[in-house]
């Protein structure tokens, strides 16, 4: 069964008070690809939390947050008196040298320079982290329920364009008689018309036209074909994480539609590789999304 990379999970829990939220949610992407929104408080956890999703998503560009409501408890800002007063003579020397009016709002300007606030907030225990982790998997959880959930849907597009392929391949064996035959009448007709003008020698000719018809069969472009089909549906029902796997067939699959279209010099048989190709196409877009 296979899984998709799309996916979105939401946990919550409470701890002292403190009512803490966990969102997680992933796109498709080649590698896994991960950023972070935490907390200030928790914050020193980040490796931790990128090995975690690291470990249990494998592949996917995730966006995590982690948040908290009711902190005032936890995080103290200080106003840091010796860089308050840094700027202050700074902005005053400048004012005087510039001779421009220094600002009336003095503590207004000066709290939004930067390093004038600093941040104290209390370590993290290991009862309320062991809280946390619990969350962030809950949050892992529902995401991984939904990329079940998005993988069945992708799987039961997959059958129906498989399926599709091999009737239109199937389709291919009723003009491979006519075709053939078509190809032949055409070279005797050209033949027979220079056969006045040039000296033809007949058993070069059949072993040239036997070499030009067997370059024209396409019973192994079929027979490889089928197998990618097969082969597809195989990976797509015993692997969970085969979206590279089967981006790989995908490729395999369209160089034997090709083939198949080279080759065929019949009409109705040219619809039938375009048919081939569109069917393709869609899988090719949605074999990004599988994880």
């Amino acid at each position: 069964m296979i899984l998709s990379m799309t996916g979105y999970g939401k946990a919550s829990c409470e701890y002292n008070n403190k009512k803490i939220t966990v969102e997680i949610k992933s796109l498709n992407s080649k590698q896994i690809d991960v950023s972070t929104r935490i907390a200030l408080l928790y914050r020193e956890k980040d490796i931790e939390i990128r090995n975690l999703i690291t470990q249990r998503l494998e592949r996917g560009k995730v966006d995590f947050a982690l948040y908290i409501e009711d902190a005032g408890s936890q995080v103290v800002n200080h106003i840091n008196q010796t860089v308050i007063e840094n700027y202050y003579h700074q902005i005053t020397e400048t004012a005087e040298k510039l001779n421009v009016p220094i600002p009336e709002n003095w503590m207004e300007v000066l709290l939004r320079l930067p390093d004038v606030l600093k941040s104290e907030s209390t370590s993290v225990e290991d009862d309320e982290w062991d809280f946390i982790v619990k969350t962030i998997n809950e949050a892992i959880e529902q995401l991984i329920e939904f990329r079940v959930q998005e993988g069945k849907a992708l799987e039961a597009m997959f059958v129906s364009k498989i399926e599709r392929l091999s009737s239109l391949l199937n389709e291919v064996d009723q003009y491979e008689g006519e075709r053939i035959a078509k190809i032949k009448a055409r070279l005797e007709e050209n033949l027979q018309a220079m056969e006045d003008k040039v000296t033809i020698d007949r058993n070069r000719l059949e072993q040239e036209l036997i070499f030009y018809i067997e370059k024209l069969d396409v019973n192994e472009e079929k027979l490889r074909l089928n197998n990618h089909l097969n082969y597809f549906l195989e990976t797509m029902r015993h692997e969970s994480t085969a979206g590279k796997k089967l981006g790989f067939i995908t490729q395999e699959m369209g160089r034997e539609i090709n083939t198949l279209g080279s080759k065929s010099n019949h009409s109705e048989m040219q619809i039938l590789v375009v048919q081939m190709k569109d069917e393709l196409e869609q899988i090719k877009e949605q074999i990004i999304n599988v994880l």
